[in-house]
């Protein structure tokens, strides 16, 4: 699950994405109102922790933007502003939860993973290509109903292929939405771990579904003849 932090703050902001990051979320952290929005608008984010205060654009704006703009990701206000009016506000304009700071971050867990489960909800539960198959709820994946384990990562992996299924997706993207990094040509970890999860998934399974495009990056998809 991928989560959006847009905090100024840098102690907050580097401490939830240190937080989220420990609990197993790929976490993008934005310092400013309109790079948030920008990447709420072009990102595939799963919920947003959102402040009030921000240089650029407050945070009544950047949700305003991305609620006219269709995205019905959750929201999460985190702010120092606790009058009922900041959180009347908050809610009226689309926000799915408000939490006023000073926070302990056991209990703003506890409501990232509440409201990823009412999202997860409306959502398809599983993903499927052939007879392979990545459950969401459960974090379990099968092929031919043999159980199939994964790491973390693999998993990630596993889901932003099916997610995309079809597409080619670059080692860019696929390093910056399971990685949570830029891409470094030098590195080979996106083809280490696309090399491994294919023994797991492919390699004693027919058909073979994740596929090279050399100087592209990786498509999974159903081969046509079937």
């Amino acid at each position: 699950m991928k989560i959006l932090i847009v905090e100024d703050e840098p102690k907050t902001g580097d401490y939830l994405r240190k937080g989220l990051l420990e609990s197993g979320f790929v976490v993008d952290l934005a310092r400013d109102g309109l790079d948030g929005l920008h990447l709420a608008l072009s990102g595939d984010y799963d919920l947003i922790v959102l402040d009030v205060m921000l240089p650029s654009l407050d945070g009544w704006g950047v949700l305003k933007t991305v609620r006219r703009s269709g995205h019905e990701m959750p929201v999460l206000f985190l702010t120092a502003r606790d009058g009922v009016e900041d959180r009347v506000r908050g809610l009226d304009l689309g926000a799915d939860d408000y939490l006023v700071k000073p926070f302990a971050f056991s209990e703003l867990l506890a409501r990232v993973r509440t409201l990823l489960r009412r999202g997860r909800s409306q959502e398809v539960e599983t993903l499927r290509a052939a007879d392979l198959e990545l459950d969401l709820l459960r974090r379990r994946v099968s092929r031919a109903g043999v159980r199939i384990d994964l790491t973390a990562k693999e998993f990630a992996l596993l889901e932003l292929l099916l997610r995309r299924q079809g597409q080619v997706l670059p080692r860019s993207l696929i390093a910056s939405q399971v990685w949570d990094m830029n891409f470094d040509s030098d590195t080979n970890v996106i083809d280490v771990a696309v090399r491994r999860l294919r023994v797991k998934v492919d390699e004693p399974f027919e058909p073979k579904l994740i596929r090279t495009v050399r100087g592209m990056g990786y498509v999974l998809e159903i081969p046509e003849s079937l």
